[in-house]
């Protein structure tokens, strides 16, 4: 049934119209793939595991509407899932899981290439870590000589427009791990990925300090849910 504020329950119902709705979305997915199915109906089938005896495609739309995409659902920090009517504990923590299923095999993807070799994984990895996150994280890919993969680390969490980064710290982090290169990276939570001037500065600072101790820094990559910037690619650093 309803929940006292109208809105959506868990319970079951005695009406189960939605079966024959679940079978051929179903059918839609196994036939023609992830690629046929609209976000609303993309996580249909994710809530169907953590629901399954009422109808999810009015509480699938409404996450949509809410957040914005299937990415930014289970993206969303479990304070403001619990939030949304009808969503349970067991159901976030579903939700958290594909978002932490993703990443790993994501990131299993660039551990397994040279990273220079597939820049697009790499921004593929950093999107999915990263993207959605409500708050700045700064994080450093730490590469071998071969640019291979040692650690990927965050280094520093802040609020929703700040990190602070300490450019020694990062590179006697580098010099701990034997790594030979890096890949900066963070996020910025307003969807726009144009570096800051303290931005390019703070990338100037630590390009110096590593270039000290033959480190080299190939990059620093800003995440947005709107797209991606490279200091490098500007001419920045």
């Amino acid at each position: 049934m309803a929940d006292k504020s109208g809105g959506f329950s868990e319970s079951g119902s005695r009406n189960q119209h939605f079966l024959g709705h679940r079978a051929r979305l179903k059918e839609k997915f196994r036939e023609k793939g992830s690629e046929a199915l609209a976000d609303y109906e993309l996580l249909e089938l994710l809530l169907f595991r953590s629901i399954p005896r009422r109808d999810t495609k009015p509480l699938a739309k409404h996450l949509i509407g809410e957040f914005g995409s299937f990415a930014e659902v289970i993206s969303a920090p479990s304070s403001r899932l619990s939030e949304i009517s009808g969503l349970g504990e067991a159901t976030i923590t579903d939700l958290q899981l594909v978002k932490a299923a993703a990443e790993s095999l994501v990131a299993g993807t660039v551990k397994e290439r040279t990273l220079l070799d597939s820049w697009s994984s790499v921004i593929d990895y950093c999107r999915a870590a990263m993207a959605f996150k409500a708050r700045e994280q700064f994080r450093i890919l730490f590469l071998d000589k071969k640019n291979r993969l040692i650690r990927d680390e965050v280094q520093g969490k802040g609020t929703v427009d700040h990190t602070p980064v300490y450019p020694r710290e990062v590179v006697r982090r580098a010099l701990e791990l034997s790594a030979t290169a890096l890949i900066l990276v963070h996020n910025h939570p307003s969807g726009d990925p144009t570096p800051s001037r303290a931005d390019i500065e703070m990338t100037k600072t630590i390009v110096k300090i590593a270039n000290s101790l033959d480190i080299t820094v190939h990059d620093h990559i800003i995440i947005a849910k709107d797209g991606h910037a490279s200091l490098k690619g500007m001419q920045l650093m």
